[in-house]
């Protein structure tokens, strides 16, 4: 298949709808693989984001639905057009050995794997896709990165337990991996659907906020030693969340909660509310991330780290996600409820949110 030189895209605007536009292929530079994409996910924790300064409203499908109804809404595109995907090579740039026209594989990246037809890619923010794996698994593996990027920064040890508060996608994989490594997990959301689906793949424990009260079925589940640590796996206002987290956590002999909390994402909070949660040892680590290597322009196009020093890059980490898919230990399939056909992506988004709270995982597809 030749390398075209037109691809459609899928782009957010500002009234939360999307438009398909026409635009250049990007130049296939050296490092770089073009990719004839056939499914690309949706992330609306990232996608669906405005105002001044992008953050003032966060995303998520409720978001979503009551902003474009807003009388602020507005008609500009937005810069959100995904970031993760998946396809077939139809061409390689120059310097590329890891990749041929024909492989299949999973693409990451902002501003690289977009929703579209041909995407041009960095060569080391794309991985080999095996083949028990379909296109729409590998289009997550930003999520699924990000998720063993927050499983990384947490630290903990085999047998330990840990809470995810928020069952998004990137929260149910956060999860996953976490039980994957040992871990007893016990998940929080306050939509009843979201806590369903991860009874469904086999979460250890999972709390519906509201009719239970999280931090006494918390407290029961880790019999009452407390947590050894937790993740706030959405964005927005997160205080109260990060308060209740903090009160399940394990204690000093004088009271003091100790252990981390994962930030997957750009949930916002005052650091601790130390009437609630008493004086804390409690670490505050970032995860945003799919692992090192990510954002460095040198390496994304083929510079490499010694592997002595850095085992875990962002393809490394790729790479492993897309094994454990293939062995059947990390669940996607049941995280997605919406495939949506790329040409139809408008019309299928607005028929998915007359119900968003049974939204989970969204993927436009296209057959090629």
């Amino acid at each position: 298949m030749p390398l075209p030189s037109k691809r459609t895209v899928a782009v957010w605007f500002d009234d939360g709808h999307i438009r398909l536009i026409e635009q250049d292929v990007p130049e296939l530079r050296p490092g770089s693989i073009a990719v004839d994409v056939r499914a690309s996910s949706v992330s609306p924790g990232s996608e669906f984001s405005w105002g001044r300064d992008r953050r003032e409203v966060m995303g998520g499908w409720r978001t979503l639905t009551e902003h474009r109804g807003s009388p602020e809404a507005g008609s500009e595109p937005t810069p959100y057009r995904g970031y993760s995907n998946a396809g077939i090579v139809i061409a390689v740039g120059e310097g590329v050995t890891r990749f041929a026209p024909g492989d299949r594989v999973a693409c990451i990246g902002v501003g690289h794997a977009v929703h579209t037809d041909t995407a041009v890619v960095p060569h080391n923010l794309a991985v080999h896709l095996p083949e028990p794996v379909s296109y729409v698994e590998g289009s997550y593996g930003m999520l699924m990165g990000t998720a063993l990027n927050a499983l990384r920064r947490a630290d903990l040890k085999f047998g330990e337990t840990y809470a995810v508060v928020g069952l998004g996608v990137v929260g149910q994989l956060t999860a996953q991996l976490h039980m994957l490594a040992g871990n007893r997990v016990i998940g929080w959301d306050t939509v009843p659907f979201r806590t369903e689906i991860a009874r469904k793949w086999g979460i250890d424990a999972a709390v519906t906020v509201g009719p239970e009260d999280p931090v006494a079925r918390t407290r029961e589940f880790t019999g009452g030693y407390g947590l050894d640590g937790g993740a706030i796996a959405f964005g927005g206002e997160a205080s109260k969340a990060v308060q209740s987290l903090a009160r399940c956590m394990k204690r000093t002999p004088d009271g003091h909660p100790v252990g981390p909390i994962v930030v997957v994402g750009l949930a916002r909070f005052a650091y601790l509310d130390h009437e609630a949660a008493g004086e804390t040892n409690i670490d505050i680590r970032s995860a945003m991330r799919t692992g090192p290597g990510y954002h460095d322009e040198a390496w994304e196009s083929g510079a490499a780290y010694p592997p002595v020093l850095v085992r875990w890059t962002t393809t490394t980490n790729l790479e492993l996600c897309m094994r454990l898919i293939a062995e059947g230990k990390l669940d996607v399939d049941t995280l997605i409820t919406h495939v949506i056909p790329f040409a139809d992506a408008d019309a299928g988004i607005s028929h998915a949110l007359e119900d968003p709270d049974r939204m989970l995982g969204v993927v436009f597809t296209r057959d090629g």
